[in-house]
């Protein structure tokens, strides 16, 4: 007799990653191999994994069953280790590699995955057979560090800095006091070695640890041409390319460095805690603890910790740093909130859908984190590359030494010429050599307040054949502003023009903090009016705001709950409201009594600089651009049209930006993209050139 039953693999294998198929085969092969079970597979089914056991029932109880499938996966998360090891002193890819081939090798390493831009490694590991202290040993051996105090990861965060420094600061010593003040040769060239010392100390053991495992790179040749002219006698000159190569190591660092740190301020997105009923008690616990299905209570101008449906309540939510949506959201029961969102003046009460480390924030910090691990097709290439690149010019160097002395050419010149080589051929000599145009163009842009990270990136700015855009804060100034003001006057009416309309609107709107009503103030504001004196506000959560004027109802909302308080439209009106709708804009009513007196459009409005902009674009060979959005078709349809934009892609969250700049890069094969929000980071990281502008969120 066979029975089956299905389990969910996750809880089996508490700590183990979703996508870790090594792990899942590893319990399916463990429990294949019992006896006691029949067959063991595993099956997947809308994106989980479950583990199908089949087994006679009258040798064995459903519970025994459990047991044993939850003794194997605890075996096995007892054996197999996936630890995240950070590792200090890289200073260029080259480091990553020779750390991940070293670690490779080591017995007992399942797999080992370097990111010199997160400056970590992702190592899996049978710790039957090695452990972690064996692994960062290795670490240690190569060269690098495991950080430990605040000290000595200061001092090695900024040793190959102040080394660096100091071999210029020597160099200069040695340089000025040969030439203005006669220092004796001997002295000199003391100074100078002194500045070999310091400038190639990080330079040298890299190159050595490369060699011991047997791979070149090319720090290697750097150190060869700076002893091939210290052996010429031009000790400065070898002195001052070691300087330039270990300096120009440093300010890579320190620009990624930045970038380093933008996965920990996304974190700081989401709150720490959370407000969840349970037993009847509203407790705040940490996010980690929230569970599924768990409900949350979100106070007015709270910050949503997780993911979750609204089970009660109304709000408007400030969906922008996730969707980019400008203009803030409406939420009623059974409306989704998204992570890191903001809540606006309505309390709610939500039932939790996806755990923290699950939630939309959450997947775009790995979306990010994965960008940085992940080697573009150029550097890939170019790692190719290197490995013949540099033997290649090791073996023409000994050529160039060996042969010419055979046909009469002094020793001194073919040795000279072979050095020249050597310097020619290593990274900091192409450094010297970038074209005037790219530093200067670097050095013109940071005094325009814009930062390149690198000539490589301003080269493929060249490249450029489509551009994607963000809408909200990108092409638009990322906030709502009142537009259109439509007036109908009725004979007892005190509202006869736009001013008296929009007078009346910012003064009961000024009792508001949505952001809608601040639009119509700000609008006020601007035009300098004077606000008449209303009674008593009463705010309806996402509906609208309702006072008294003159002893007459005054409501301002949304067109439905006009209608809902029985307020006449005329089919002019009807008309006039269907016609801005459709350009994309929100609109408010305003009523008086029983009648509706205007209509107040709102929209994020464009930035004047948009138009000329995407011209000049396609003058210089732009073929395409394309406007990304949160926001619906509608609304990114009107600003595409305005702004002058090829193509529109609307109601995108951060993964669907990702997809879409991966698909116009196998489209068009360089693709830029422009963004200034945290929902923008994936799509950034990810495009041939991301461009961080604008305000919120540039710095991540």
């Amino acid at each position: 007799m066979e029975a089956n039953i299905e389990l969910e693999v996750r809880p089996l294998l508490p700590g183990v990653a979703e996508d870790d198929e090594a792990c899942f085969h590893r319990l399916e092969t463990s429990l294949s191999s019992n006896h006691k079970l029949i067959r063991a597979h595993l099956e997947r089914e809308d994106g989980s994994v479950k583990l199908c056991l089949h087994y006679d029932p009258e040798k064995m109880s459903i519970t025994e069953l459990k047991q044993l499938a939850t003794r194997a996966g605890t075996e096995i998360v007892n054996r197999y280790h996936h630890d995240l090891i950070n590792i200090e002193g890289m200073d260029c890819s080259d480091c990553a590699m020779v750390i991940e081939h070293s670690i490779s090798r080591l017995h007992g390493v399942l797999r080992a995955s370097v990111s010199y831009a997160g400056k970590n490694m992702q190592v899996e590991y049978d710790s039957y057979q090695t452990n972690r202290a064996e692994i960062e040993k290795r670490i240690r051996s190569l060269g690098y560090q495991i950080p430990l105090g605040q000290i000595q990861t200061w001092f090695i965060e900024n040793r190959e800095l102040l080394f660096s420094l100091v071999a210029g600061l020597l160099l200069a010593i040695g340089w000025l006091g040969e030439q203005l003040f006669h220092f004796p040769r001997v002295l000199s060239i003391i100074f100078y070695l002194a500045a070999y010392g310091f400038g190639g100390w990080d330079i040298s053991r890299h190159a050595l640890h490369a060699l011991r495992e047997r791979t070149f790179d090319t720090d290697l040749l750097m150190i060869l041409a700076a002893i091939g002219a210290a052996a010429l006698g031009d000790f400065a000159e070898g002195a001052l390319l070691i300087f330039l190569f270990s300096f120009g190591h440093v300010l890579e660092e320190r620009a990624l460095e930045r970038a380093r740190s933008a996965i920990a301020a996304l974190a700081d997105l989401t709150p720490k805690t959370a407000l969840v009923r349970r037993n009847g008690h509203e407790i705040e616990v940490p996010v980690e603890q929230v569970g599924l299905q768990e409900v949350i209570i979100l106070r007015a101008g709270s910050r949503i910790p997780v993911d979750a449906i609204v089970q009660m309540g109304q709000s408007s939510v400030d969906q922008a740093p996730v969707t980019g949506e400008s203009i803030p959201v409406d939420k009623a029961p059974g409306d989704k909130l998204f992570a890191g969102t903001i809540n606006g003046e309505g309390a709610l009460e939500a039932q939790v859908t996806r755990l923290a480390k699950d939630g939309t924030l959450a997947q775009v910090m790995k979306l990010v984190e994965e960008a940085q691990t992940q080697k573009s097709p150029t550097q890939q290439t170019v790692e190719k590359f290197e490995k013949f690149f540099v033997p290649a010019v090791l073996i023409g160097t000994i050529l160039v030494i060996l042969i010419p002395p055979i046909f009469g050419i002094p020793f001194r010149d073919s040795f000279l010429r072979a050095m020249t080589l050597l310097v020619a051929a290593s990274p900091c000599a192409l450094a010297l050599g970038a074209p005037a145009a790219i530093l200067t163009g670097i050095g013109q842009a940071a005094r325009n307040g814009i930062l390149i990270k690198g000539g490589v990136h301003l080269e493929n700015l060249g490249r450029l054949k489509a551009i994607a855009f963000d809408k909200t804060g990108t092409i638009t100034y990322g906030q709502p502003e009142v537009t259109n003001i439509v007036v109908y006057p009725a004979l007892s009416s005190p509202v006869q023009n736009e001013r008296e309309l929009l007078g009346v609107a910012a003064s009961v709107e000024s009792r508001s903090a949505h952001p809608l009503a601040k639009a119509i103030v700000r609008a006020a504001s601007t035009q300098r009016l004077t606000l008449p004196a209303i009674g008593e506000v009463e705010s309806v959560t996402g509906q609208g705001i309702r006072s008294w004027y003159q002893d007459q109802a005054i409501l301002i909302g949304s067109l439905k709950w006009l209608e809902k308080n029985e307020i006449g439209f005329s089919h002019q009106a009807a008309e006039r409201a269907d016609h801005l709708q459709a350009e994309g804009k929100t609109l408010m009513g305003v009523s008086w009594g029983n009648a509706l007196v205007g209509l107040i459009a709102l929209a994020d409005t464009l930035r004047p600089e948009v138009q000329s902009t995407m011209n000049q674009l396609k003058r210089t060979g732009i073929e395409k651009t394309i406007l990304l959005t949160g926001d619906n078709t509608q609304v990114g349809e009107g600003i595409a049209h305005q702004a002058g934009v090829n193509q529109i892609m609307a109601e995108l969250m951060p993964e669907d930006k990702l997809a879409a700049i991966r698909s116009l890069i196998t489209q068009y094969g360089v693709v830029a993209m422009v963004g200034d929000g945290v929902n923008d980071a994936p799509a950034l990281a990810n495009a041939t050139v991301g461009i961080a502008m604008g305000g919120a969120g540039t710095d991540v």
